[in-house]
């Protein structure tokens, strides 16, 4: 056999291969789930957030649209309705004869409209009759009224001379050495003093320019990068505003988001366009990406710690049993000076203690009879691996539950722990008699395993009456079997659901102990024969539990007592236990039922 195989086919290896494989592959599980989640519940978060964001940046951006319409309307006393305005004013004769609106100067009312708002700028008068030009400014910068296009502005106005209107970001180019950009807005003048007709009498038009600061502002709290796009668009995507420079009279559509980019729009029902965001994803997801890199860096640290720790701890768990095993070679070889150094108080330290003691034993019996000897260490081999098979059935079953506990698989473990209890209870030799506690309890781990098997269709109830001590003393495994014959014979064959109920007593001078069941029922032929089986010790029968626990009984307690059944067919079947009354937790030193 080669070095390699020798290594692969010991239990280092075993144990380090299953200890890195069962500890890899759930961290890796795990953490690249929950990092998923994670990423997907961030990202997700974060994609409601900015789709909420441009909601109201599109509800913001209608009301500032509608905020400058009212502005607009300063002409005529804050109305809303052109059709329905008063005639006991004429405009006509106020604009053209008196240079007055609302009872002001035209220069005066364009102040007051420049100064109604914080990012209006500039403001302007056309006067229909000689288009006669009036404005008025907030900076001292000189006018160029050659350069202003009213021209331009003044076709959707013929248009749609009753509504507002609104021209996209441009420069002001009409002011000399002016770069800054704004947005014009405009309405007709509307004499409403004499009849309606369908051609509405235009005495002027109104247009003040407003700083692009004002979208600025507004969507500030977006905080775009430098990667990311916003565009304002109307009906025929054209370009109102966009934190880009773009070439004048381009048209932009928006486009689908892809692995690069996020498009948000929202529509902006006065322009009957939207506003649309381009959001560069690697920006938007930046910290997110920094956070799966640390985490990626986190699971390859603790992949390779568990890695150093899982080849640490089996060395340190074969390292003593190589030390047995050399030890053990040599003993074989007829070395008998050996002798193991116990440096734990495991089951591997009891093993080495228990070798030495073996070696010592050999040593001192050798001289009075070989054969003698090795039947006698045969004996205490024997006993020696009694002694370590229970230990090491409870360790892994308690390994196993902790597994189970680690991935949270809860039923599986309290099976388990229900499982070890029993095995603890049944194999713990040398007792005959237990408190009615301990039998309680070893019947309730019993029963959980029965739960979970039949998905809580059968349920488990005990009454124990006052007068009765549950430290009094009863038969060890004398309710599981009868418990066992409820089930299996009672409510099972009905199907469904079903109830076992477990009542303790006291009658007369003898503790009674009954277990009823809603089950089948017996037929009374069949509940003869099982009298009978109780009462005639050679009569062979297929309830072994129920005539092992009746004749127990009457061994250890005599004829009085024992087993008593009653049963009506599809009504259920109730057994009936008596003992005597044993106060306190006394032993039997009765061995016929022990060992083995």
């Amino acid at each position: 056999m080669s070095g390699w195989q020798r290594i692969w086919r010991s239990v280092f290896a075993k144990f380090s291969a299953a200890f890195i494989v069962v500890g890899l592959i759930p961290l890796f599980a795990l953490s690249l789930f929950s990092l998923r989640t994670f990423t997907d519940h961030v990202e997700r978060n974060t994609n409601n957030n900015l789709e909420q964001m441009v909601l109201f940046m599109g509800y913001n951006l209608d009301n500032l649209f509608s905020d400058y319409d009212k502005v607009s309307k300063l002409m005529y006393y804050g109305s809303t309705n052109l059709e329905t305005q008063g005639a006991s004013s004429n405009r006509t004769i106020s604009v053209n004869v008196d240079e007055r609106i609302n009872e002001m100067s035209i220069n005066d009312f364009l102040t007051t409209v420049l100064y109604s708002d914080t990012f209006i700028r500039n403001a302007y008068f056309v006067r229909s009759m000689d288009n006669k030009l009036y404005s008025q400014t907030k900076d001292n910068k000189s006018f160029l009224p050659e350069t202003l296009p009213l021209a331009d502005w003044a076709i959707p106005l013929k248009e749609n001379p009753k509504h507002l209107a609104t021209f996209p970001v441009h420069e002001e180019t009409y002011y000399k050495n002016s770069k800054i950009r704004v947005m014009t807005v405009g309405r007709n003048l509307i004499d409403t003093s004499g009849l309606i007709t369908a051609t509405p009498k235009i005495v002027g038009t109104l247009y003040f320019d407003v700083d692009v600061a004002v979208f600025e502002n507004l969507f500030r709290e977006l905080r775009l990068g430098d990667k990311d796009e916003l565009f304002v668009l109307d009906a025929d995507n054209s370009v109102y505003y966009s934190n880009k420079e773009i070439k004048e009279g381009k048209v932009i559509l928006p486009e689908t988001s892809d692995r690069r980019s996020l498009v948000l729009s929202q529509e902006v029902p006065f322009l009957k366009g939207q506003v649309v965001v381009r959001v560069s994803k690697g920006d938007l997801y930046e910290q997110l990406t920094s956070i799966r890199s640390t985490v990626y860096m986190a699971i390859v640290i603790c992949a390779l710690a568990l890695i150093v720790m899982g080849i640490w701890f089996s060395r340190r768990l074969s390292s003593p049993i190589m030390s047995v095993i050399k030890q053990m070679i040599r003993v074989e070889s007829g070395n008998l000076e050996s002798d193991l150094v116990v440096k734990t108080q495991d089951e591997i330290g009891r093993l080495a203690h228990g070798f030495n003691r073996m070696v010592e034993r050999l040593k001192s019996f050798i001289n009075d009879a070989y054969v003698a000897e090795i039947k006698q260490k045969q004996a205490e081999l024997n006993a020696l691996k009694s002694q370590i098979r229970p230990h090491y059935l409870y360790n892994t079953l308690e390994v196993i539950r902790m597994n189970a506990v680690h991935n949270d698989d809860n039923e599986v473990a309290d099976m388990i722990l229900s499982l070890s209890n029993q095995l603890k209870y049944v194999i713990d030799y040398g007792e005959e008699w237990v408190t009615i506690r301990r039998e309680l309890e070893h019947l309730k781990d019993y029963f959980y395993i029965i739960k979970v098997r039949f998905e809580n269709r059968i349920e488990l109830r005990c009454d124990v009456a006052d007068q009765v001590d549950l430290d009094w003393s009863m038969l060890k495994l004398s309710l599981q079997p009868i418990v066992e014959n409820a089930i299996q014979h009672g409510i099972r064959p009905k199907g469904g659901k079903g109830t076992v109920w477990v009542t303790i007593e006291t009658v007369e001078d003898m503790l009674g102990i009954t277990v009823y069941d809603d089950g089948v029922g017996i037929d009374p032929v069949t509940l003869e024969r099982l009298h009978s089986m109780l009462h005639d010790p050679r009569a062979p029968s297929k309830n072994v539990g129920m005539k092992n626990v009746h004749e127990r009984i009457r061994a250890a307690c005599g004829e009085p007592y024992g087993l008593n059944v009653s049963s009506r067919e599809h009504v259920g079947t109730s057994v009936r236990l008596l003992i005597p009354i044993r106060k306190g937790a006394e032993e039997h030193g009765n061995s016929s039922h022990s060992g083995g």
